[in-house]
C-alpha cells in the first residue's frame, strides 16, 4: 500500500472513530476530509505541461511505474523469454539478451549488463563478431500506438554499453535515445559523448533496408549516468519535440526532417522517399547493447566494481490527445 492510500486509509477510519463519539470536534472532522482529498493523487500530467493545457489523457495500458514486486507481463515481453526473441534480435554482439538481467527493485526497472563468460552465447557471428563475455537485457511493449508525448525519468548505466529508449513497428523505427554512460577513449571523453542525447528514425522498408533518414547528437550539458533526469518526447504528424526536465530542448519539423540530406549523410537513406517514416503505428523497447564501433567493456572491471551495472528507469508514461 502506497502513503498516498494509507493517509486515506486512516483518515477515514479517525473520521468513523469521532462520527460514533458523536463528539462536538465537526470541524477537526472537516479538516481531515480536507486533508484526505488534498493527499488524494491527481491525475499524472507531463512534466511540460502540469496544468494540461494540451489536454493529455494517460494511456494506462502502455505507460507502467514499474512499482509491483514483478514485471507486468501483460505490458511487456522480455526478449528472450520462452525462447521467444522478436524480430529475431537477440542483442548486439558481442552481448546477447538474458532473461535474468530484467527485474524490478525500488520502484524501478533494471535493466542490468553483466560480465558473464560463462553464459551460453549463441554460435552465430553479427556482422563479424562473436557472441562472448557480455550479456545485457531488453523488453518490448505488447501494445502499439500512433503520436502522443512519452515520458521516461532514467539514469543511463555507467559502462561503455548503451541505455536506450526506442520503438519499432509498421516497416519503422523510432529511437528517442541511444545513451552511453561511459567512453574508454579520451577523444569521445572530450567530444562530450558521456553527455549526448543521439536520436533517429530509420527506414526498414525495402527503399530504406534500416537506414538512417534523420539523426541527431546534441550535448545535454550533464552525465546521463550521473543522475536520474526526465526525457520527453511529442511525437505527433508535424514533427518530434523533445524536453529535458520538463523544458523544452528541440523542436524539430516534419518539413525540417524532410529536409535533411539522408542521401549524402546516411549511405542513401531511403532515397527520395519522405524521411519522417514515423507515422504509423510503434511499439516501445527498453534495452541495453554493445555497438563495437563506439568501444566495448574488455574486462569485468569496465562493466562494473562487481562485473554488473544497472539502466534503471523509474517511470514511463505515454499521453494521448482528449
Amino acid at each position: 500500500m502506497n502513503i498516498n492510500k494509507k493517509i486515506v486509509f486512516f483518515g477515514i477510519v479517525f473520521i468513523t472513530l469521532i462520527s460514533c463519539t458523536k463528539s462536538k470536534e465537526d470541524e477537526v472532522v472537516e479538516i481531515i476530509k480536507t486533508e484526505i482529498i488534498e493527499t488524494t493523487p491527481k491525475e499524472l500530467t507531463p512534466l511540460s505541461d502540469p496544468n494540461n493545457t494540451g489536454g493529455w489523457v494517460l494511456n494506462k495500458e502502455i505507460s507502467d511505474e514499474f512499482d509491483a514486486a514483478v514485471l507486468d507481463e501483460t505490458k511487456w515481453h522480455i526478449q528472450g523469454k520462452g525462447g521467444v526473441y522478436q524480430s529475431n534480435f537477440i542483442g548486439r554482439a558481442p552481448s546477447q539478451f538474458s532473461t535474468d538481467n530484467v527485474r524490478l527493485e525500488n520502484g524501478m526497472l533494471k535493466l542490468e549488463t553483466r560480465w558473464e563468460p560463462t553464459f551460453n552465447f549463441s554460435t552465430k557471428i553479427d556482422n563479424g563478431v562473436k557472441y562472448e563475455n557480455i550479456t545485457t537485457a531488453a523488453i518490448i511493449g505488447k501494445k502499439e500506438f500512433t503520436y502522443g508525448y512519452m515520458e521516461v525519468k532514467s539514469k543511463a548505466a555507467d559502462c561503455e554499453v548503451t541505455s536506450s529508449f526506442w520503438a519499432t513497428g509498421s516497416g519503422v523505427e523510432f529511437d528517442f535515445f541511444e545513451m552511453f554512460g561511459d567512453h574508454k577513449q579520451p577523444s569521445k571523453e572530450t567530444a562530450g559523448k558521456e553527455r549526448e542525447l543521439w536520436w533517429s528514425i530509420h527506414d526498414w522498408s525495402s527503399a530504406g533496408s534500416g537506414r538512417t533518414t534523420y539523426t541527431e547528437y546534441q550535448d545535454l550539458g550533464f552525465r546521463v549516468a550521473a543522475a536520474f533526469h526526465v526525457y520527453g518526447f511529442e511525437w505527433s504528424a508535424d514533427g518530434v519535440k523533445i524536453y529535458i526536465d520538463g523544458k523544452l530542448f528541440r523542436d524539430v519539423s516534419r518539413t525540417a526532417i524532410n529536409s535533411y540530406d539522408d542521401v549524402l549523410k546516411n549511405n542513401g537513406g531511403n532515397g527520395s522517399n519522405e524521411n519522417f517514416v514515423i507515422t504509423k503505428p510503434i511499439k516501445i523497447w527498453f534495452d541495453q547493447e554493445t555497438f563495437p564501433w563506439h568501444g566495448v567493456p574488455d574486462t569485468k572491471e569496465e562493466v562494473g566494481s562487481n562485473g554488473t551495472i544497472d539502466f534503471e528507469i523509474e517511470y514511463l508514461r505515454v499521453w494521448h490527445k482528449k
